[in-house]
């Protein structure tokens, strides 16, 4: 069964529960996107107003199911803050991690653990570390951060060699996702698509939900 998870960009705690009220009803799970403005350009909530301890004190707040992608420099140093939020899975970039092992040693055995992928990062970067992780996301944007951009078609050719050398391996799929494309990535091998702009801005989330899954 394919699993459709929503992705938020929260501007704030506010910006983040008015987002997943919108989407509660069809989905299990949201990944919340978490941006701190230096591994990529981009800052979200709780970076916005540049408190570096502010996550610390304010994601305990999040009572709903959720997925965290730790678009950040040094996840290792804010992994366990996540972890003591609630998330149900986190997802690390394999080009800002500097410690794998101190991630592994943090989540192992408490909550899933996935690998993203940038579109320019070769496959063969992750394949040491397969037998430690849960899952394996794909990013399908170049331009990582920014919600609304058109999918890059390399990415497809990506997953579908993870696919034939792991069969077993969980993937999911996160940026440019959206109906037109979802047929192409699931017999491509994708488990789990991640779809923001192509939900909250389809003006129907609940039929577009719906399809995505069909």
């Amino acid at each position: 069964m394919i699993e459709i998870i929503p992705a938020i960009i929260p501007r704030s705690l506010d910006d983040l529960n008015k987002k997943y009220s919108q989407v509660k009803h069809f989905t299990d799970i949201v990944q919340i996107d978490v941006m701190d403005g230096k591994f990529v350009p981009s800052v979200s909530w709780p970076y916005v107003n540049n408190n570096e301890d502010k996550e610390k004190s304010v994601i305990a707040e999040i009572d709903f199911n959720f997925e965290v992608d730790l678009m950040v420099l040094n996840p290792e140093v804010v992994v366990g803050d996540w972890i003591k939020a609630g998330a149900k899975r986190v997802i690390v970039h394999i080009e800002s991690i500097k410690n794998f092992l101190e991630i592994f040693d943090a989540i192992s055995g408490k909550v899933e653990l996935g690998i993203a992928l940038n579109t320019n990062t070769p496959n063969e970067r992750i394949y040491q570390l397969i037998w430690k992780i849960d899952f394996i996301q794909f990013m399908g944007i170049e331009k990582i951060g920014f919600q609304g951009q058109n999918f890059d078609e390399r990415v497809v050719k990506k997953i579908t060699d993870l696919r034939e050398k792991f069969s077993g391996i969980i993937i999911s799929v996160d940026g440019g996702v959206n109906i037109e494309n979802a047929p192409r990535l699931i017999k491509a091998g994708v488990n789990r698509l991640v779809s923001g702009s192509a939900i909250f801005e389809s003006g129907d989330i609940e039929d577009t939900v719906s399809k995505l899954k069909n």
